[in-house]
């Protein structure tokens, strides 16, 4: 009894201390900013206007493509949201090296807590591409709901890249300008931009090979899910769903050996910081 007493309070500790985690981090976010939580949106909707206007008027992608503006919003969101929560997770643990240093609690509540923070802002950016796709007249069907585990296995992914990072970055301090090219660079070779079908076009097998990356596949999916069940993906490409074993076991195997890095690094994060 007193085992499972002891167990119930340290969670306990432990689940308090990440929701006033969450709270803060969301807070600080944009404290002092004249529009505040306004910001959360702006963002993601100033990119998109930039992105629109030279995407798609002036470069003229996605002609053809139904519903491409929404389709581009909702990349947008997804990318950036994957982008916050590895970049977060990456200069969190010597961001909270004050705390670590005066509380005894698990570690990877910090990388938790910024992955929570960062759930809440992509919950309000899907509102807001909800929006537009009443708007753009999408017509939605069952399949929406399978938003939920894609957004689950982009949750693990982006998570275990965080614990990964975080990690990496108490002992070495250049992951983060690393980290800031392998985000270029992955923006522009998953579909955010351009269709999909545009490599299709070019090569089969260069479009295969981009949507065997984690997080091309969940974009592809959740807009064929919810915007344009015609839209490119791993089984219309492949034409199996076997296929799907690859991300998903590279997500797997990403969020294990993060999850265990961390692990092992974490008791002495407090005297390398």
């Amino acid at each position: 009894m007193n085992s499972l007493k002891n167990i119930r309070s340290k969670y306990r500790y432990s689940t308090i201390l990440l929701r006033q985690l969450v709270i803060t981090d969301f807070k600080l976010r944009y404290k002092g900013s004249t529009l505040g939580y306004v910001w959360s949106l702006l963002r993601p909707l100033a990119l998109f206007a930039v992105l629109y206007v030279v995407f798609v008027h002036f470069l003229r992608f996605g002609q053809g493509i139904q519903h491409y503006e929404v389709s581009l919003l909702l990349g947008i969101v997804l990318w950036n949201y994957f982008t916050e929560v590895t970049s977060n997770g990456l200069s969190a643990i010597v961001g909270r090296g004050d705390l670590m240093r005066k509380l005894s609690f698990p570690r990877y509540i910090i990388i938790v807590a910024g992955s929570a923070s960062a759930l809440i802002n992509l919950a309000i950016n899907l509102i807001v591409v909800s929006i537009f796709m009443v708007i753009n007249g999408v017509q939605l069907s069952w399949s929406v709901l399978l938003i939920i585990p894609l957004i689950l296995e982009l949750f693990v992914f982006a998570i275990g890249v965080a614990f990964l990072l975080g990690a990496l970055f108490v002992r070495f301090r250049d992951i983060n300008y690393i980290w800031e090219v392998i985000l270029q660079a992955g923006f522009y070779a998953t579909p955010i931009l351009y269709p999909l079908s545009m490599v299709v076009a070019f090569s089969t097998t260069a479009a295969q090979l981009i949507m065997l990356n984690p997080v091309a596949q969940i974009v592809q999916d959740v807009r064929a899910a919810v915007i344009n069940p015609d839209t490119p993906t791993l089984l219309s490409l492949y034409g199996t769903w076997y296929v799907y074993l690859i991300p998903l076991t590279i997500v797997v195997m990403v969020a294990v050996i993060g999850a265990i890095y961390f692990r092992k690094r974490s008791p002495g994060f407090a005297e390398e910081i």
